[in-house]
């Protein structure tokens, strides 16, 4: 029987018989679909990628205010988009850093000079050499104020940069032994000039060029020849963004074949979607969190009695069963989980507890007017059913809250970070240093919940200037029980990355920094 399905499996390969009709013959010969995929798989493998078609990817976050400025980018439609045209200094792969424009970089005094070798030859799509120059722009724009970047945060520890020949150098007032982390920051896409003439023009070093953009509705691109490493990745002859907010919409395009991929299976019909036909579930384990943030700088939400009133009526197991059906884990308002390597797992599990909700909420001194949480289907999968079942456990909390349901097509502009209390998602971040410097720095333009305490922001320097990875836990420990204790986020899970492709695709491969592959399916993989 096996040499037979190997004998199929290579039709396959050659092209002579679909994927279709493989499986429905070894089904017959009483094969399962699993045993029948993998055998494809290696089949697929053997043979080496195969050149050229088209790869569609189907995602949630497009909204008609999309830029393609990588400043501006908060959801998940333009940072795919920009991965597609352009490329960072260096990418978070999922064994560690992987150079990009950047072949090489070293630390050194005391991890307070870091020094990143442009690679050698490397071309923007309109065909100008990349230089170290072109790097410091880009740098320049993102730790400028007037810039409003999503990357201003983490910029704000850099004391100085230059441009010495093919080199990018940057210099440390405090020593940082996780700054490459820092520059994969998506935001952070190297632009010619650094983007300061036309920031959304797309013009960057990535393995397609932007062909069509219609924002919030669909991406187009082509293969660009001239990419450093074109023979190696890249394998489509064309790639297509489709913006599909809406989940059944997602899942009816790829059961239909009008998509390869999709992100944010809804975790409601995951099991379910993955036993259909010609399709398979990917899930990811990793840092992303879901979040419901209030601001700590605006009333109600200034009264830390009312925050934590808040948290303990959060049934996290229950939003976790329901909401994730299972594909996450609980969270414990921090954004840090054991996805990440100086995790500390001593903090104690914040619980479902109604009668300490009651008495914080008593305590806070509350006037009993609504409590209002805005969200929408676009803010994560689930979002609304989650903040039901959270209204219905605060009522029983006697906690006034109250659901405004938010349209999709704007959110991310009119909602998150403008609104006192709403639904969010991140992504996460590799490492600490960047997940905290990105939202709970003072300064950090994207700092959701208005945290500004002078004494976490000291300890954020400290951390980063220690070599010694116990002491910095340590540190991190502190960092963790603060937010944990007095932070405007609460965070109920983190999420499983659950993605869906079609069964042509292979060379998938887990990415914990986020889903499609940290939005490097396009690059890694190809159609059998």
């Amino acid at each position: 029987m096996s040499n037979e399905l190997k004998l199929l499996s290579t039709k396959v390969t050659a092209g002579t018989m679909t994927r279709r009709e493989f499986m429905s013959k070894a089904a017959a010969l009483g094969v399962t679909a699993a045993v029948a995929s993998t055998m494809l798989a290696d089949a697929a493998y053997a043979a080496g990628p195969v050149k050229g078609g088209t790869f569609r990817m189907g995602i949630q976050g497009g909204e008609s205010t999309n830029s393609q400025d990588p400043a501006t980018w908060s959801s998940d439609v333009p940072i795919a988009g920009g991965y597609v045209w352009g490329e960072t200094l260096v990418y978070p792969g999922p064994n560690g850093l992987e150079p990009k424009v950047a072949e090489s970089w070293e630390g050194s005094n005391e991890a307070k000079t870091w020094r990143f070798k442009i690679r050698e030859g490397i071309t923007f799509s309109n065909g100008a050499a990349v230089t170290a120059e072109d790097v410091l722009a880009t740098m320049q724009r993102h730790s400028n104020e007037d810039s409003k970047s999503g990357a201003l945060g983490i910029m704000k520890g850099i004391g100085s940069m230059r441009a010495d020949g093919d080199v990018f150098e940057l210099s440390l007032a405090v020593g940082n032994a996780d700054l490459p982390f820092l520059m994969s920051d998506y935001h952070l896409i190297i632009q010619p000039n650094g983007g300061f003439d036309d920031p959304a023009a797309a013009i960057g070093t990535g393995l397609y060029t932007l062909e069509t953009d219609e924002p919030g509705v669909r991406m187009t691109f082509k293969k660009n020849p001239n990419h450093w490493a074109a023979n190696e990745m890249g394998h489509y002859d064309t790639v297509e963004l489709i913006a599909l907010n809406d989940a059944t919409a997602r899942t009816a395009a790829l059961q239909s074949g009008q998509i390869d991929s999709m992100s944010r299976v809804e975790p409601k019909i995951a099991k379910l979607l993955g036993r259909a036909p010609n399709i398979e579930l990917q899930t990811t384990s990793g840092r992303g969190h879901y979040v419901f943030i209030a601001h700590v700088d605006t009333a109600p939400f200034d009264n830390n009695e009312l925050r934590l009133a808040l948290k303990h009526a959060l049934n996290r197991q229950e939003m976790v069963d329901k909401i994730l059906q299972g594909f996450g884990s609980i969270g414990n308002d921090t954004p840090i989980n054991e996805a990440y390597p100086l995790f500390d797992d001593t903090i104690p599990q914040r619980s479902f507890d109604l009668e300490k909700a009651a008495a914080h909420y008593k305590a806070s001194g509350h006037d009993g007017s609504p409590i209002i949480l805005r969200t929408a289907d676009g803010a994560f999968p689930g979002a609304v059913d989650a903040a039901a079942l959270f209204q219905q456990t605060c009522q029983a909390a006697g906690i006034p809250l109250e659901i405004k349901r938010e349209p999709n097509d704007g959110y991310w502009d009119n909602v998150w970070n403008v609104q006192p209390y709403c639904a969010s998602y991140w992504s996460g971040r590799p490492v600490q240093d960047q997940m905290y410097s990105s939202a709970y720095l003072s300064t950090a333009d994207w700092n959701d919940t208005r945290w500004k305490r002078p004494e976490f922001d000291a300890m954020l320097l400290e951390a980063r200037a220690e070599l010694d990875e116990g002491k910095r836990k340590e540190i991190y420990s502190k960092m963790g029980r603060m937010l944990n204790e007095e932070g405007g986020v609460m965070v109920p899970m983190f999420n499983d990355f659950v993605d869906a492709i079609s069964t042509e695709v292979q060379g998938w491969e887990t990415n914990p920094n986020g889903a499609q592959m940290y939005w490097h399916a396009f690059a890694k993989t190809w159609k059998a």
